[in-house]
């Protein structure tokens, strides 16, 4: 089968156009293209909406950088009713209107911005105050007057929408025909009512499988629905009611003050307010790729775009749909996402059994035909045509019908759908959101998981824990509160406070009830709250010292300057960051007088020394440092020579609670863990041993040695390296390149920085953090942690196993009752000249198989034993030699079982009278449906046989078992002139569940014959799979 699937093979990440328009074009014998393809992207609107795009990009260009004539046509065009303010609106206090707000930004006149005084002049006219922000009560009328910062989306489908969807199946479409003509002829002849009995039974049970088919598609929509909502929600730092604090994008208002930093979506159109070093990239919009700086004389900041480096303040000025951003965010709705691995595959599998499915219903077609023409010859009866004959030969085209009905497996590729929808809101809940639907599926192929250390398998909690200074280790208690200062000169205090103060992206801010908080990141407030604890006062240090410059910490230079004026005169330069960066720029160091000293050439060799200790408890190594330069300093950068060592930070970060079971976990699923950390390779290494993840045989390496090897020195280390120290976004980069190409690794990257992005993109599964992580980082992930807990990573790879599996059990089970169904018709009709199973049956048994089917097995939660296999490698056969085995081995028992009973039944079971044919006819299609109900519980495990295990606990499946057993029992027993079957005695009720039943034993025997051969050792020496009695 997989030769014949070649067509259906497209990457789970960024596949090709090509590709996904070979499959398509591969795809035949759709009986219901509309729901078939409803969760496929649309690639003609796609191609639509990126050439929209591409002209809005173009516009924007033109507009950017050719600059501002184009504009004052616009507004002049416009007309002055744009410009006037509404009577409601100058009542609120409001001077200047929406489109004369946006046109600032649009044209980035800094003329006419600099006409109405400047940002505090638009602050003036839209009634705020730059220092305090918004007033909370003013909201409402904010977003009457101005807007809301929403955009445009396409309306939900309602439950109609998908009935109707449902409703334009080919195949039921010519059956409610066939219905309809045979109630018009069915009532001539038979009269009322025997001559409708055959028809309504037909569009009931049309009625049913629509029915069952739009509210299932419908609950899907719904969670879809849910989870998109939950992957548009973007929190922002803003100033209101003169504190700082968090709000959504979609509550962002005109007049609002924005907090910039590295990794954010800046959130509307704005202008800039104060800041340092602010670079923007506006590729997004503009698809330029030069990033651009912004400053007083530069103040035009657009919605959409990305904070690359450095912090800034903004007003807004527009929202929503009158931003640009929002008219290009409801152009990249259109198209749909990508389809997984799976959906494609699984319509391969589709079209390959509808092809076969067809060609019985044909020949079936035309057995029946060839026997009833033959026997009317015989009869010498050829010449006679009446209205019964017509009956009958509606009624043999019908069973044809059925029979494509239930041998193209239409549910085959929804299926997946279905099980990703359910993985995906079940995540929800446990802390992972996940962005794109082939990432839920990939992740249980995963063998290798790239992930951080800070915050994802410590707990991002951080306290100095120690610090030398005065040449002198001394421990830091939290409960000391100011006594801890009495231990350290006050000199020495003096240009600590001012080392921990002045550079710091973190800030220290009052809420409303006046209580104090630091914001920024862990390390940052670490220090922060270390300052306070030495009885500093941040404020005091901020309004005393004029800052002139700030380069901020990232991820490549490891290390955060600022430039002051000291109060005195003169400027101060101060820098933080990695322990033996900041070390190798410093030749002097503070003596316990406060004094700038030299270094003597022992000091650099003790105060490694002093780091490495550090490193080895675990703890989070930063030096602080200083510089005086002369007052003629007009350098381009701050100086990265020359400084004075303050201290030695070592900054506690413990390993969090249950990261070693995780981990554990993941090796007895054949998943590798490396720890790849900017830290000191010491502190690395003693986290990865307390995890469980640096083992005897494994490689610590720096990213700078990393980057020196060769290729053939790679291919031989990488399989052995499991921690990745002081390594730069470029070398988790290269490792993820190397670990796919050479090794075929499917690869999980978490990442929370800017510079994260393009090893996130690379790899198979990118994983952002939704605490630490930026937006830049997010929208290059595949999937959220929103803990930032590792553990939450292995139950992503639990759940993406889940489907794989779940997907299998349903494919297993569909194939089976396909292989039944269209054999037992075609041989019946081909010896009898009947078939045995009605389309009425056919239609109950398509609805069993199909929606309920997936509805049970699609959706059964994880077990622990899904770790403790092998992931599966890329290539792999989805229909494996197990699966075939249990589908021909129960087909086998099911054909002889119905065979015997559809040929010798009446003599077998001494079923006599004018009803016999009709009785055993109900036992054939009795016995036949609960051979699938028995064969539904085998199928919960392909390889086991405890199938019974955890069966209870999913609900689903408890559920879709019993309304199926008693909806079989009102067909036979209350709907026997819609349905053709009598009610039969308890005798015989007793032997189609028995004869259902002994297909349980049987699955037994099969799972005992060996199929598969052994799996070879992962390369990195994981032994498989385990055997024996353990496999039961």
């Amino acid at each position: 089968m997989e030769n014949m699937l070649k067509d259906f093979d497209i990457s789970a990440k960024n596949p090709s156009e090509e590709a996904q328009r070979r499959w398509r074009s591969a795809v035949a014998v759709v009986r219901n293209r509309r729901r078939r393809f409803r969760m496929v992207a649309d690639l003609a609107k796609r191609s639509a909406a990126r050439t929209k795009i591409l002209k809005t990009q173009e516009r924007l260009r033109v507009l950017l950088y050719v600059q501002k004539a184009a504009f004052k046509f616009l507004d002049a065009a416009a007309g002055p009713g744009d410009v006037e303010l509404s009577e409601e609106a100058r009542a609120e206090g409001f001077r200047i209107s929406p489109n004369e707000l946006a046109s600032f930004v649009r044209s980035r006149d800094v003329k006419a911005l600099e006409s109405v005084g400047g940002v505090e002049g638009v602050a003036a006219k839209v009634k705020v105050s730059l220092d305090e922000g918004v007033k909370s009560s003013e909201i409402s009328t904010r977003q009457k007057v101005y807007g809301f910062n929403r955009y445009t989306e396409k309306p939900s489908r309602s439950f109609w929408m998908f009935v109707w969807d449902a409703m334009q199946d080919i195949t039921l479409i010519i059956l409610m025909v066939c219905a309809v003509v045979s109630v018009g002829v069915g009532l001539p002849t038979e009269g009322w009512p025997s001559g409708m009995y055959d028809g309504v039974g037909i569009i009931i049970s049309i009625f049913l499988v629509v029915l069952v088919t739009a509210v299932s598609d419908y609950r899907q929509s719904l969670q879809f629905k849910e989870l998109d909502k939950e992957k548009k929600k973007i929190m922002i730092n803003v100033t209101r009611d003169g504190y700082r604090q968090k709000v959504s994008i979609y509550d962002l208002v005109v007049g609002d003050v924005v907090h910039l930093s590295i990794g954010d979506q800046v959130p509307a159109d704005g202008i800039f307010i104060s800041g340092y070093s602010l670079l923007i990239d506006e590729s997004s919009l503009s698809g330029e790729s030069e990033p651009v700086n912004i400053y007083k004389e530069k103040p035009f900041l657009l919605g959409g775009t990305k904070v690359q480096d450095g912090s800034g303040k903004m007003l807004v000025t527009t929202v929503g749909m009158r931003t640009e951003w929002g008219n290009l965010m409801e152009t990249l709705s259109e198209g749909g996402e990508d389809e997984t691995p799976l959906q494609v595959k699984l319509n391969g599998v589709a079209t390959i059994i509808g092809k076969i499915g067809l060609g019985f219903a044909i020949v079936t077609f035309l057995v029946l035909m060839i026997r009833y023409l033959v026997d009317k010859a015989i009869d010498n009866d050829i010449t006679h045509w009446s209205s019964s004959d017509a009956l009958e030969i509606l009624d043999y085209f019908s069973t044809a019908v059925t029979i494509i009905v239930v041998a193209v497996p239409e549910g085959l590729p929804l299926a997946v759908t279905l099980s990703l929808a359910f993985a995906m809101k079940k995540l929800m809940s446990e802390r992972a959101l996940v962005r794109h639907l082939a990432a839920c599926e990939t992740m249980g192929s995963a063998t290798c998981i790239c992930t951080d250390k800070t915050g994802t398998l410590t707990t991002n909690h951080m306290v100095v824990d120690k610090i030398w200074i005065c040449e002198k280790v001394k421990e830091v208690k939290q409960s000391e509160g100011g006594d801890s200062s009495n231990s350290i000169p006050e000199k020495v205090l003096s240009i600590l406070l001012q080392s921990i103060f002045q550079n710091t992206g973190s800030e220290v801010v009052k809420d409303k009830e006046g209580k104090k908080s630091i914001m920024g990141t862990p390390t940052e407030s670490a220090i922060l709250e270390y300052g306070l604890l030495l009885g500093g006062d941040f404020d005091a240090q901020r309004r005393e010292f004029k800052i002139l410059k700030i380069e901020p910490f990232n991820s490549v230079k490891k290390k955060m300057s600022v430039l002051v004026a000291l109060p005195n005169g003169g400027l101060r330069a101060f820098c933080k960051g990695a322990s033996e960066i900041v070390l190798a720029m410093c030749d002097k160091i503070v003596d316990i007088n406060g004094e700038s000293v030299p270094m003597s050439e022992e000091q650099p060799r003790e105060i490694t020394n002093v780091i490495e200790s550090f490193a080895c408890e675990a703890l989070r190594t930063l030096c602080l440092a200083y510089k005086d330069i002369d007052d003629g300093f007009d350098g381009d950068s701050i100086p990265d020579s020359g400084y004075t060592l303050v201290a030695v930070v070592g900054i506690k970060d413990p390993v969090r609670p249950g990261v070693r079971k995780a981990v554990e976990m993941c090796l007895a699923a054949g998943i590798t863990i490396r720890m790849v950390t900017g830290d000191n390779i010491n502190t690395a290494k003693t986290i990865a041993r307390e995890c469980g993840i640096l083992t005897e045989d494994g490689v610590a390496i720096e990213g700078p040695e990393f980057r020196s090897k060769s290729p053939e020195e790679l291919k031989s280390i990488i399989p052995r390296i499991q921690v990745m120290a002081r390594s730069l976004p470029l070398d988790k980069h290269k490792l993820v390149t190397n670990l796919r190409s050479m090794f075929s690794e499917v690869v999980a990257v978490t990442g929370d920085g800017t510079n994260d992005a393009p090893a996130l993109h690379e790899s198979d599964i990118g994983f952002a953090m939704g605490i630490a992580g930026t937006e830049v980082a997010k929208e290059n992930a595949d999937v959220i942690i929103l803990d930032d807990n590792f553990t939450t990573i292995v139950n992503v790879a639990k759940w993406g196993r889940a489907v794989y599996i779940n997907i299998q059990k349903f494919v297993q089970f569909q194939l089976t009752v396909n292989v039944v169904a269209l054999m037992i018709n075609f041989v019946s009709a081909c010896i009898t000249g009947s078939a045995p199973l009605t389309a009425v049956q056919l239609l109950w048994v398509n609805l069993i198989m199909d929606t309920l089917g997936a509805l049970a097995l699609a959706t059964e939660p994880p077990n622990d034993g899904l770790m403790n296999r092998p992931p599966v490698g890329r290539g792999v056969g989805f229909v494996t030699k197990t699966m075939w085995r249990n589908i021909i081995g129960q087909s086998i028992y099911q054909l002889a079982v119905l065979g015997v009973l559809t040929f010798d039944g009446k003599n077998i079971l001494r079923i006599e009278g004018s009803d016999a044919t009709e009785v055993l006819d109900t036992v054939i299609f009795n016995a036949f449906v609960f051979c699938q109900v028995f064969n539904e519980i085998n199928s919960r495990d392909i390889e086991k046989i405890n199938v019974f295990r955890g069966m209870f606990s999913s609900w689903m499946f408890v559920a879709v078992m019993v309304s199926t057993v008693a909806f079989q029992a009102i067909i036979v027993e209350f709907l026997g002139d819609f349905a053709s079957t009598v009610p039969l005695s308890w005798q015989f009720w007793l032997l189609s569940i028995g004869i259902g039943a002994v297909s349980m034993p049987i699955a037994v025997v099969l799972k005992c014959i060996p199929v598969e051969k052994g799996t070879p050792k992962h390369h990195d020496g994981y032994e498989s799979l385990p055997s024996g009695p353990e496999m039961v």
